[in-house]
C-alpha cells in the first residue's frame, strides 16, 4: 500500500499555516506522521505512532487528526511544501555541529582586516546538517537528532553524485550551505576550512541543486567591509568569521581560531513559564542564572500566526537589550519554538545589557 496523505492549510489575516499528516507503510504495519508550521518555513515534524500499528488503527488516528484541524478552520490544499519524514525521527546520530563564539562589533572590525579570516552572513533560520548515504537523505539538527526536511532540499541533495555530509542553515525550503564534513565516505573535518568549502562548491551544481545555496563568502578587507555594511544596513541577523586554515571541531571551540559571530540583532533562547497575564496572548520567559536559579525575564507577545507555546517549551526571542537590575528583556519579539535547543542552555549569560547599566556588586 502506498503512502496516504493530506495537506491542510489555514489562512486568515497574517496567519498562514500548513498542516500535513500521512499514513506510511512500515513493513506490514503503518505509522501516522505529521508536519506543521508557517507556509514557506522549515516545519516541525513528529509522529503519532511511536511504533507501527495495524492499518485500521492508523486510519482512525489519521482521520481524527484531519477532523480536528478541519474543525479549527483548516481546509484541504495541494500547495503546501511536502516534508519527508523518517522512521528514525528524533534518533541520535552521534554527529555534533560546530557552534559559534560571540564577539562584539569592535572585534568584528579587527577580523575584517585579518586576511586569514573570511566573512559570511549569519542566517536567521534553523541549523541543519544534511547527510546523503546512497538514496537515503537524513536531516540532523543542532542536537544531533534526526529531523524531517523540506522536500525541495531532499530533491536537491539527492541530485548530488557523491555521498556527503553538509552543514548549513535552513531558511524556508532553502538550505544555505557553508561547510562540508565528509565526501565519498571520507571524513574531511580535520582539513582546513578553505579546502572543505572548495569541495562543497565543487559538488553543488545550481541547475540540479536549486534548494542548496552556498553561503556568500568575502575574502579581502575591502570585500568584507562592503558586506559588513550591507548586512548591517539590511538589518540581517549578523555575520560570521571563519579562519581559512581551521579544522571543523564539534561543540564551541575556545582555541582562538573561531568560528566567531557578530550579531546585529540580539536574541536569546528562553524557557516558557507557567505564569500568565490575564487576557493576553503572551508567554512568560524564564532563564537560569549563573547560580542555577530560575529567573524571570519578562513576557513576550505571541503573534497570531504562531502556535501558542506551552510551559517548558524553549522559544527564541529577539530584543533590543536587557535591564541588568530586573533581568527583563526590552521590546522582546517572538521568533518561534526551538526544538533544537535544550532548556539547560537558556541562561542569563546570553544577555546583552543596556549600555551604562551598573554591574551588580
Amino acid at each position: 500500500m502506498t503512502k496516504e496523505s493530506v495537506t491542510l492549510y489555514y489562512r486568515e489575516g497574517s496567519s498562514d499555516k500548513v498542516y500535513q499528516t500521512a499514513i506510511e507503510p512500515r513493513g506490514e504495519q503503518f505509522t501516522v506522521n505529521f508536519a506543521f508550521g508557517r507556509r514557506g518555513s522549515t516545519m516541525q515534524t513528529g509522529t503519532k505512532t511511536y511504533y507501527p500499528v495495524e492499518y485500521n488503527t492508523a486510519k482512525s488516528i489519521f482521520n481524527r487528526l484531519v477532523n480536528e484541524k478541519k474543525a479549527k478552520g483548516y481546509t484541504e490544499g495541494r500547495d503546501g511544501t511536502p516534508y519527508t519524514g523518517s522512521e528514525k525521527e528524533k534518533r541520535a546520530t552521534g554527529i555534533e555541529c560546530q557552534l559559534l563564539n560571540p564577539i562584539p562589533e569592535t572585534d568584528a572590525l579587527i577580523f575584517i582586516a585579518i586576511p586569514d579570516f573570511v566573512m559570511q552572513e549569519k542566517f536567521d533560520g534553523e541549523r541543519i546538517l544534511v547527510r546523503k548515504e546512497g538514496s537515503e537523505i537524513t536531516g540532523i539538527n543542532r542536537k544531533g537528532l534526526t529531523v524531517g526536511l523540506p522536500e525541495p532540499i531532499v530533491r536537491s541533495v539527492s541530485a548530488i553524485r557523491e555521498d556527503c555530509l553538509i552543514d548549513g542553515e535552513a531558511v524556508g525550503d532553502k538550505l544555505h550551505a557553508f561547510d562540508l564534513l565528509s565526501i565519498s565516505n571520507q571524513d574531511i573535518r580535520p582539513a582546513p576550512y578553505s579546502e572543505r568549502f572548495s569541495k562543497l562548491l565543487g559538488i553543488l551544481i545550481p541547475s540540479s541543486c536549486p534548494a542548496i545555496l552556498p553561503a556568500e563568502t568575502t575574502h579581502t578587507e575591502f570585500e568584507k567591509q562592503g558586506m559588513f555594511k550591507r548586512m548591517k544596513d539590511a538589518r540581517a541577523e549578523g555575520v560570521v568569521f571563519k579562519r581559512l586554515d581551521a579544522p571543523y571541531v564539534s561543540g564551541r571551540p575556545n582555541n582562538g581560531t573561531g568560528p566567531f559571530k557578530c550579531k546585529f540583532v540580539e536574541s536569546c533562547s528562553c524557557i516558557v513559564g507557567k505564569r500568565q497575564r490575564d487576557g493576553k496572548r503572551s508567554a512568560c520567559l524564564l532563564l537560569w542564572d549563573t547560580e542555577g536559579r530560575e529567573v524571570f525575564a519578562g513576557f513576550v507577545t505571541i503573534p497570531a500566526n504562531h502556535e501558542m507555546p506551552t510551559p517548558g517549551d524553549v522559544v527564541e526571542v529577539k530584543y533590543l537589550y536587557a535591564h541588568r537590575a530586573s533581568g527583563c528583556l526590552y521590546q522582546p519579539v517572538y521568533s518561534g519554538k526551538r526544538d533544537d535547543i535544550s532548556s539547560h542552555e537558556c541562561t542569563t549569560t546570553q544577555l546583552k545589557f543596556k549600555a551604562g547599566d551598573e554591574e551588580d556588586s
